[in-house]
């Protein structure tokens, strides 16, 4: 059966880039609005990272067991359960009036986030590895970038327009926090839609079958060739602490700018923090991305890795002036908007580091392993800012945490000595 991929491929993506986003990004909005303090935030759900840490060591599974159309399946399928089981916890917490009841609800909640996060690497990989046997050579590389347009779709409708719809719902419609009931039940219904409509579109094609071999021998000479490269130590330390900085604050960033003005935070609302952190900011990353990959293609790495990397590292400080002279709306928007712009340009340099160094027989399983170790980096700052921000205050956490950015400029020297960045640069 064969079906044009645009009936299917821009579905995919969508239902595949909406998990990460709400279980990263949403979860510390909706804990935020509900009053939990910063610090048992970011420790408990810098936590959800650990299934995209940790997805290198079961997807062999996914190739042993079953087709990767069943897989994602019944990961869309997963997905709507656990949102819908998230809506009916935020609903009984809002009906039994929270107090008495809010220490039960964060450990239930966050276990539905996590159980979420397992479920959305796994989709991942399910997804990514169907994109593979679907379709042909050529189709891959068309719509390689509808699939990542698709994606970046998603996550601004995650964490964006369906934030500040949110938003307007809890201050025009109903009464918070039921206005997260509807947001996680509309997407739980989602999921329910994709897995109906991919379970009647999605081809079944002829090579969607479990592996032939055990995984257990691929397993162990991927993971080999991979730590025993030139240069590992290098490479590791590059995908571990070029984002160290942006890794702290990512969790702090939305409370600071949602929380109320008492707390020394911005008190934005949360429509407007929709508008501009979700939509003009990701709208940023992805004309960052753009921009980026056509400069990385036409300069190559070594010469534009110096310049994002300032572009990652300075509008750090944007925060610390937000948080010292709390200016107004259209400024918040502005260095937001530029902030993310930077960042979408330096993530380009990362995503193009890990293709240089995930090579060989094994490239696939090397990229996996990079970007567990990349979910790492992200995972262990994340967990420690909200303790550092509850002692130190926001301004001067802000302070800190663009000091220990700096970091980022100690190890980009490091990819000027890695041997597979210079096999890589020639090739190209």
């Amino acid at each position: 059966m064969n079906r044009n991929p645009w009936l299917y491929i821009p579905t995919l993506y969508l239902a595949e880039g909406f998990p990460y986003i709400i279980i990263n990004t949403v979860s510390v909005i909706l804990y935020g609005a509900l009053g939990y303090p910063n610090e048992q935030i970011t420790l408990w759900t810098g936590w959800l990272y650990l299934p995209w840490v940790l997805k290198m060591f079961w997807s062999p599974l996914v190739d042993a067991r079953s087709t990767k159309r069943r897989w994602l399946l019944g990961a869309q399928t997963a997905m709507s359960a656990v949102l819908l089981a998230l809506a009916g916890l935020v609903c009984f917490y809002a009906v039994t009036h929270a107090p008495n009841n809010a220490d039960s609800f964060f450990v239930l909640s966050l276990i539905g986030f996590f159980i979420g996060a397992f479920v959305s690497a796994t989709l991942d990989i399910a997804t990514d590895g169907y994109y593979l046997l679907a379709l042909t050579p050529k189709q891959q590389g068309y719509f390689v970038g509808i699939r990542t347009i698709f994606y970046r779709i998603a996550m601004i409708l995650g964490s964006g327009v369906l934030v500040s719809a949110t938003g307007y719902l809890g201050k025009n419609v109903v009464a918070s926090p039921y206005n997260w009931v509807l947001f996680l039940g509309a997407l739980g219904l989602f999921f329910a839609g994709c897995a109906a409509y991919h379970q009647a579109i999605l081809p079944k094609p002829a090579d969607d079958k479990p592996a032939a071999v055990p995984q257990t021998r691929a397993w162990k000479e991927s993971f080999g060739e991979y730590f025993t490269q030139p240069n590992i130590l290098y490479i590791l330390l590059f995908i571990l602490l070029y984002r160290f900085g942006e890794a702290l604050l990512e969790k702090i960033v939305p409370l600071f700018l949602l929380k109320p003005t008492a707390e020394g935070a911005l008190g934005i609302s949360l429509q407007d923090y929709g508008l501009i952190k979700g939509t003009l900011g990701l709208g940023a990353i992805i004309a960052g991305n753009l921009l980026g990959g056509w400069l990385l293609g036409k300069f190559g790495f070594k010469k534009c890795i110096w310049p994002f990397a300032v572009a990652l590292v300075l509008p750090n400080t944007f925060y610390i002036y937000l948080a010292s002279v709390k200016p107004g709306l259209m400024m918040v928007a502005a260095l937001l908007t530029l902030e993310n712009f930077g960042y979408g340009l330096a993530m380009m340099a990362l995503t193009v580091f890990i293709m240089y160094v995930s090579q060989g027989t094994y490239k696939t399983s090397h990229y996996a392993i990079s970007t567990g170790i990349m979910a790492l980096g992200m995972m262990v700052p994340s967990m420690l800012s909200g303790k550092m921000q509850a002692v130190l205050g926001y301004e001067l956490f802000f302070w800190v945490a663009f000091a220990i950015s700096l970091i980022t400029f100690a190890i980009v020297p490091l990819a000027f000595h890695i041997k597979a960045i210079d096999q890589a640069e020639k090739r190209v």
